[in-house]
């Protein structure tokens, strides 16, 4: 399993503090008008949006900070030019890093990244240095407790048009192409199972196995990256040593 997957699981399992609240609000905010302004802003149409959208209310963020990212993506509230960009770089032990950002001033969110890059043992690389190690694809992660129920929902996810099943305890992530990820997500949900999340991901086509210490180096750079109020989210092709994420887990 890629350690984006066991990462941001572990992340799920770990819950949003109080103190960084106010932070994920603030980059759902982003994302919600983003997404707004490239698809519309009326979430039954609009897939990726109604997602953010779920998204925000699982994380308990106030339906007035919603509507207020709404309106400031179709010109109800004055808001600034917000684009969106790739970065790429390489961590410990050479593993591949892409973050993806929303921002309105290019120069000072690379600039960002760039230091968290250093300060964390890596470096902000070129553009197309990494990317080509990754691919699109969409993710569903379900709770299934028990290994049999898991391997219906895998058989079911296939028969919808998931293109790969990953089991694992106590939950089963399925794969689809980008264009597949609605039709399937709405296949499961008919289903009455528990989806726990639903995302558009950017996924290694192959990993970096790390050891101990360049796995508990990785797991700091990441966390450093996403603290950052610009970034949305962030992807490694790194294969995280056991006991290193067991104890991030812990922590």
């Amino acid at each position: 399993m890629s350690g984006h997957s066991k990462w941001s699981q572990i992340k799920r399992q770990k819950g949003i503090t109080d103190a960084r609240r106010g932070q994920v609000f603030t980059k759902l905010s982003l994302e919600i008008t983003l997404l707004a302004r490239q698809g519309g802003a009326n979430p039954d149409a609009n897939f990726s949006l109604r997602l953010a959208i779920q998204k925000a209310r699982e994380s308990r963020m106030p339906s007035e900070n919603i509507e207020r990212a709404l309106k400031r993506a179709t010109g109800g509230i004055e808001g600034g030019s917000l684009v969106e960009m790739t970065m790429e770089g390489y961590g410990p032990g050479g593993v591949a890093i892409l973050v993806q950002a929303v921002t309105d001033n290019r120069n000072r969110t690379v600039q960002d990244v760039r230091n968290v890059f250093t300060r964390g043992g890596g470096n902000l690389a070129e553009l197309g240095a990494v990317a080509w190690q990754f691919e699109p694809r969409g993710v569903i992660t379900l709770d299934v407790a028990e290994p049999e129920k898991g391997e219906e929902v895998g058989l079911l996810a296939i028969d919808a048009g998931a293109i790969d099943v990953k089991m694992e305890p106590g939950y089963v992530e399925v794969h689809t192409e980008s264009q597949a990820l609605e039709a399937v997500h709405r296949a499961l949900v008919a289903r009455s199972l528990k989806v726990t999340s639903v995302e558009m991901a950017m996924l290694p086509k192959t990993t970096a196995a790390l050891d101990g210490k360049q796995t508990d180096a990785t797991l700091r750079l990441l966390d450093k990256l996403e603290e950052l109020g610009e970034v949305r989210r962030v992807f490694s092709n790194a294969e995280f040593a056991e006991e290193a994420l067991e104890a991030y887990r812990k922590g």
